[in-house]
């Protein structure tokens, strides 16, 4: 029964953790679309603290009431049931896959009030007309679409670096620096409760500034970070048992290393998707993100103690390569987002694919000679 509720808990996990910043994307307006589509990623963050908290030895942390611990979940699964039938349809499902207009127009009004719909629906109707003719792609044609290649492996890349950059890793050292630090072992899963908590204070302040500082600074500006604090986190890990006050040092290094995972990397990657794919690939394209989140997080938990044991207090040196490489990509090939139609972000990615090519003396040739007069 334990086995087959995780099996349950896990595929709505993986299902829910993609649809609903999807949901959330294509339901919000534009200039708050950050903002609307990044409260997934808080309210991950706050599952993570409520589970720690009622984890506790006080609480549902005992040995016997740990089977209330392990069904707890299901409170906010029923909460999620009843309020459902609330929520209307996304309207650009509505408008461009459905094809029903006045649909549209009524989930947006519920949505939005009796405000003035016409810019929305204006652009909403610009992508339809885009994509017109075409059919909804699966796994298998969005990658082999040379038109969406430059999207897909931004996808990829923001993907994969959300696990492979070591923030879980944090989780696994954090009570061994504690206990090295002096805290007594009964009060460390009282302090662990502040890692998850520094990743939820990150999170929903990353929803503040995300659709006025832009998407594109916040994840680079995290991944630099988290770049830093991974050097100075090894730094302080070799001169542990050397220098009295390098535990406290290393303390810091992982509040601050999730902190930094908080600012950007943690929310942002769940709504790229949405803004960067048209109606016809979104779906597809969060289907591939869902899996390389979950396939590297795998990886990263088999690996990881074999990692530890090969390089010792350097072990953070793979993710530090990680962290930086995610941060040289996005700063050089990632456009920034915020406040575009997708049309508009299509366009971006477009100029890098189309970028003419300049001769060694600076004429810009034609790109193919179609005929001459000969």
């Amino acid at each position: 029964m334990i086995i087959l509720g995780r099996i349950l808990a896990g595929v709505n996990s993986g299902v829910s953790m993609n649809v609903q910043p999807m949901y959330l994307g294509e339901s919000a307006p534009k200039k708050l679309r950050g903002t609307v589509a990044l409260s997934s990623a808080v309210f991950t963050a706050f599952g993570l603290v409520m589970g720690q908290v009622v984890g506790i030895r006080e609480l549902l942390g005992s040995e016997e009431a740990w089977p209330f611990l392990l069904a707890s979940n299901a409170i906010p699964a029923i909460l999620q049931v009843l309020v459902l039938p609330w929520l209307p349809e996304s309207p650009r499902y509505l408008l461009i896959d459905l094809k029903d207009r006045d649909s549209c127009v009524s989930a947006l009004q519920r949505l939005r009030g009796h405000c003035d719909l016409s810019s929305e629906m204006e652009e909403m109707l610009e992508e339809q007309a885009a994509i017109k003719g075409q059919k909804p792609k699966n796994m298998l044609s969005l990658v082999q679409d040379p038109l969406l290649r430059r999207q897909l492996l931004t996808i990829v890349v923001l993907s994969s670096a959300m696990q492979l950059c070591g923030n879980d890793s944090m989780y696994f050292y954090a009570s061994y620096i504690f206990n090295e630090a002096g805290i007594p072992p009964e009060k460390i899963p009282y302090v662990v409760i502040g890692t998850g908590s520094c990743e939820l204070i990150t999170s929903f302040t990353c929803t503040l500034f995300i659709d006025r500082i832009g998407r594109r600074a916040l994840v680079m500006g995290g991944y630099s970070l988290m770049s830093v604090w991974a050097v100075i986190f090894m730094v302080a890990l070799s001169q542990q048992e050397k220098v009295s006050w390098m535990p406290y040092l290393s303390m810091v290094c992982i509040f601050a290393y999730i902190l930094s995972f908080g600012i950007g990397p943690a929310g942002v990657t769940g709504i790229m998707p949405a803004e960067i794919f048209d109606q016809m690939a979104r779906p597809a394209a969060y289907m591939i993100c869902g899996s390389l989140i979950w396939i590297n997080l795998f990886v990263v938990g088999l690996a990881f103690p074999f990692i530890v044991q090969g390089l010792g207090h350097y072990c953070y040196i793979p993710f530090m390569i990680v962290c930086v490489c995610t941060a040289v990509y996005v700063g050089f090939f990632l456009p920034e987002t915020k406040g575009k139609s997708l049309l508009e972000i299509t366009e971006e990615f477009t100029k890098y694919r189309t970028k003419p090519h300049k001769g060694e003396n600076g004429w810009i040739a034609p790109e193919e000679i179609k005929s001459t007069m000969l």
